[in-house]
């Protein structure tokens, strides 16, 4: 009985020490309702950026290649879950086809529907190609356009 005495005490003073230190909670929590700030053209200029470097794309081509070798270790050769082998693919076009503005969609037999719009003929010639690197992928529907970037 004292160790539970003890341990209901003990709880309440914790809690109550916890919810004490209304600095970290409340001050800069945002009022219900508060719209968030809209970063700066700089700020998204520089994140963009960074998502389209040589080091993010060799991340997600890593990432790809870890992906396969673990799927190959499992036994699970080519049948996945349609959400990762969308993911796989979206990774693959994010890093090799700057300023693109892609979704992908895939469906249990392998297909990929990539929908949305690239800056240029030649990355819209890059799409399948890339897609098709990436294992479990059958087939490939574009629904792509050219849509170059505005000045």
């Amino acid at each position: 009985m004292k160790k539970l005495t003890s341990f209901l005490i003990g709880s309440i003073l914790l809690f109550s020490a916890a919810c004490n230190n209304t600095a970290k909670t409340s001050v800069n929590a945002p009022e219900p309702g508060a719209v968030p700030a809209t970063p700066a053209a700089q700020t998204t200029q520089a994140a963009k950026e960074d998502a389209q470097s040589e080091v993010r794309r060799r991340q997600l081509n890593a990432d790809i290649r870890a992906r396969e070798e673990r799927n190959l270790a499992t036994g699970d050769r080519t049948n996945r879950a349609t959400g990762d082998l969308a993911s796989e693919v979206r990774s693959k076009l994010e890093a090799n086809i700057p300023g693109g503005q892609l979704t992908v969609n895939s469906a249990q037999d392998g297909t990929v529907t990539v929908s949305g719009t690239v800056n240029n003929q030649e990355q819209l010639a890059k799409i399948e190609p890339l897609a098709k690197e990436i294992k479990g992928v059958k087939n490939v529907i574009i629904k792509a356009t050219i849509l170059p970037p505005k000045s």
